[in-house]
C-alpha cells in the first residue's frame, strides 16, 4: 500500500505543476493577444462603452445696462435625462420612485418612455428644480442621469422685459435684444471627448475636439435707474386712469441712445406660464399711432423752411371753425388772428391746417420724409414698424389739413422721439441705438439750426403758458408738445367719440438740450381725464425730474426767469436771418 502511494505522488505533483504552467501560459498568451496583437480592437470596444464625444456647452453672454448692471445672465442648471430602454428594465420599486420624484403618474411615465424606446436620450425634466435633481442622484436609477445646462435669468424681470425680450428653453433668443443680438450673445459650443463611468458621470476630459467660445457680453444704452422710474410712473398712470396701455421712450439727443423704454402691460420673462401673448410686444417699436397735435411741430418746421412763414406771421383762425371740402376743422375756441408761436402754444388745428395748405404737397412730403416719417429708425430692434405716410400724389386738401395736426399718418413712439430729437439737436438726425456708444456720429441735417432753435422757443411757451403746464420741472426750462387723438375704429371706418390716446413729447433742458421723452397713454377713462396735458405731461415731469438728478444734469432755470419772456427774446433773435 505504501509503495503505491510513492508511485502516484510524483505523478500527481507534476500533473498539478504542469496544469499551472499551462494555465499561466494560456493567460499570458491571452494577455498578449488582447494587449498587443488585437489591442486596437479592444481599445475601440472599451471606448465605445466609456468614451463619449459630447457638446461642450458655453454660457450665453450677459446683457448689462450702460453702468454694468446685469439685466440678463445665464445660470447653471441641471436637467434630468434618461435612456428609455434601460429605465423600462429597471426594478419596479425604482420605476415607482422615479415617477413620484417627477410628480407624474406611472402610466404617463411608462407611455412616454415606451414611445421613445428606440432613442438613447430623452429629457424627463428640463431645467429641473434642485431638490428634484438631488433626489434623482440619491435614487441612482439605472438609465437615469442628470445633465448640466444653462438657464437665462432676468434680474429686473418686467421692468426691462420689453427691451431685453427672452430666450427659449434651448437658450436661443426669441424676442427683443436677445433675438437681435442672438449670434453675438450665444457664442459657439465646442466638442470634447470625455471618459464616463457606468452611471454616465464624467470622470475626466480626454481632449478638446472643437474649441468652444463663450457668448460675448453686451452693454445697452439703457440706464436701469431711469428705467425703473419710467416703469413705476407708467404703471401708476395706467392704473390711475384705467388705461388700456401706456408707453414711454427716452432718447439721448447727442448720441441717439435709448436711455429708457417701458410699456404697460408688461410680463415677467422669468415665469412665462399662462402669460398673455399680447403683453410681449414692445409697443414703442411695434405699435404705430396717429400722433395728433405733436405733429404740428413738423408742419411749422415745413412752413418756416419754405420762407412763406416766419415765427411772427399772423394767421386768422376766426371764427374757430374752418371748412375744408365737406369737413369742418375746429379749435377749442376762437383764437382769432395769431402767430405761429401761439398756434403751437394753443395747439390750433386751424392754424396748422392753413400752414400746410399753403405749401406744395410734394414739398411738405419731402420735409416729412427727411424727418423719417414712413420709415423705421434703423435701430435694428426686431419687429420695428415703419408707420404710414401716404405718397403726396394721393393727398386731397382734406388729407393735407388732417395731416398737419396728426391724422392720416401713423408713427411709433420711438420714431416720434427720433423726429423730435432733430429739433433738440439743432436740425441733425442721429441713428437710434440700443447699444451703449462712445462714438460721435456726424448725423444727417434735416432742417437748419436756426429753424430748430425757433421751434424750440415756441415749444417752451407750450409748457410755460400753453397746454403742457403740468410738464414743468422745478429748476429746469422744459420744451414740449401735447397731443390728444381720437382712436380710429377699423371695423366701421370711423373714429370713436369716447376713446382717446394721450401724448406728450418733451425736451429738457431748454439750454443745450440733452433728452427727448415721448409718453403715450392709450385709452384712459374719459371721466378721469384724457387730454395729453393732463394725463401724459405729468408722467414726463415726474420721470424726467428724477432722471435729471440721477444723471446730474445742471439746472438751467435757477434764477426763475419767466419762460415766455425768454421765449419772445429768442424769437426776435431768430428773425435776424429774415
Amino acid at each position: 500500500m505504501k509503495r503505491k502511494n510513492k508511485i502516484e505522488s510524483p505523478f500527481r505533483y507534476w500533473f498539478i505543476i504542469s496544469l499551472f504552467i499551462f494555465i499561466t501560459f494560456v493567460l499570458f498568451a491571452r494577455a498578449v493577444y488582447i494587449q498587443v496583437i488585437n489591442a486596437d480592437f479592444y481599445k475601440e470596444q472599451g471606448d465605445m462603452r466609456s468614451v463619449r464625444l459630447i457638446i461642450d456647452s458655453v454660457h450665453r453672454g450677459s446683457i448689462m445696462d450702460r453702468n454694468g448692471e446685469e439685466l440678463a445672465i445665464s445660470t447653471p442648471v441641471e436637467s434630468i435625462c434618461a435612456e428609455p430602454r434601460k429605465v423600462l428594465k429597471a426594478e419596479k420599486s425604482d420605476f415607482i420612485a422615479l415617477a413620484k420624484t417627477l410628480d407624474i403618474s406611472e402610466q404617463k411615465l411608462y407611455s412616454r418612455l415606451s414611445k421613445n424606446i428606440k432613442r438613447n436620450f430623452l429629457y424627463l425634466d428640463r431645467h429641473a428644480r434642485m431638490d428634484r435633481v438631488k433626489k434623482i442622484k440619491e435614487l441612482s436609477i439605472k438609465g437615469v442621469y442628470t445633465q448640466s445646462e444653462y438657464k437665462r435669468y432676468y434680474p429686473s424681470a418686467e421692468i426691462t422685459a420689453h427691451i431685453i425680450g427672452f430666450t427659449n428653453i434651448d437658450d436661443m433668443g426669441q424676442e427683443g435684444i436677445e433675438l437681435a443680438y442672438d449670434k453675438i450673445l450665444k457664442g459657439n459650443s465646442g466638442k470634447k471627448r470625455v471618459l464616463k463611468d457606468r452611471k454616465r458621470r464624467t470622470v475626466r476630459d480626454i481632449e478638446s475636439v472643437t474649441p468652444s467660445r463663450p457668448g460675448t457680453d453686451i452693454y445697452l444704452s439703457i440706464d436701469k435707474r431711469i428705467q425703473y422710474l419710467a416703469h413705476r410712473e407708467i404703471s401708476t398712470a395706467v392704473k390711475k386712469y384705467g388705461a388700456k396701455a401706456g408707453s414711454l421712450v427716452m432718447l439721448d439727443v447727442k448720441t441717439g441712445e435709448v436711455i429708457a423704454m417701458v410699456g404697460q402691460p408688461s410680463f415677467n420673462p422669468n415665469n412665462r406660464r399662462g402669460m398673455d401673448i399680447s403683453t410681449i410686444r414692445n409697443r414703442n417699436v411695434t405699435d404705430s399711432y396717429e400722433p395728433g397735435s405733436t405733429m404740428k411741430v413738423f408742419t411749422i418746421a415745413a412752413g418756416l423752411e419754405s420762407e412763406i412763414f416766419t415765427p411772427l406771421t399772423i394767421i386768422d383762425t376766426s371764427p374757430g371753425t374752418f371748412r375744408v371740402g365737406d369737413k369742418s376743422i375746429k379749435d377749442h375756441r376762437n383764437y382769432g388772428s395769431i402767430d405761429l408761436t401761439t398756434i403751437i402754444t394753443k395747439s390750433s388745428n386751424i392754424g396748422a391746417s392753413k400752414i400746410a395748405l399753403a405749401l406744395k404737397p410734394k414739398y411738405f412730403y419731402d420735409v416729412l420724409t427727411r424727418f423719417g416719417f414712413g420709415q423705421t429708425t434703423s435701430s435694428g430692434y426686431p419687429g420695428e414698424q415703419a408707420g404710414v405716410l401716404r405718397f403726396y400724389d394721393k393727398w386731397s386738401e382734406q388729407d393735407i389739413a388732417a395731416l398737419s395736426f396728426g391724422y392720416g399718418i401713423q408713427i411709433t413712439p420711438l420714431k416720434l422721439a427720433q423726429a423730435y430729437s432733430v429739433i433738440a439737436n439743432d436740425g441733425i438726425k442721429l441713428p437710434v441705438s440700443f447699444i451703449k456708444t462712445d462714438k460721435s456720429y456726424k448725423g444727417e441735417r434735416v432742417i437748419s439750426e436756426n429753424i430748430a432753435r425757433q421751434i424750440r422757443t415756441m415749444l417752451e411757451n407750450v409748457v410755460s403758458s400753453g397746454t403742457a403746464r403740468k410738464a414743468a420741472i422745478e429748476g429746469y426750462r422744459v420744451l414740449g408738445k401735447t397731443g390728444t387723438t381720437l382712436k380710429y375704429n377699423f371695423e366701421d371706418g370711423e373714429y370713436h367719440d369716447d376713446r382717446y390716446r394721450s401724448l406728450f413729447v418733451g425736451i429738457v433742458p431748454a439750454v443745450n438740450p440733452r433728452f427727448v421723452t415721448v409718453v403715450v397713454v392709450d385709452e384712459p377713462e374719459k371721466s378721469l381725464g384724457y387730454y395729453g396735458g393732463d394725463v401724459a405731461a405729468p408722467i414726463f415731469s415726474r420721470v424726467m425730474e428724477g432722471a435729471l438728478r440721477i444723471l446730474d444734469v445742471p439746472p438751467d432755470n435757477l434764477n426763475g426767469f419767466n419762460n415766455s419772456i425768454i421765449a419772445n427774446v429768442e424769437i426776435e433773435q431768430g428773425l435776424e436771418e429774415y
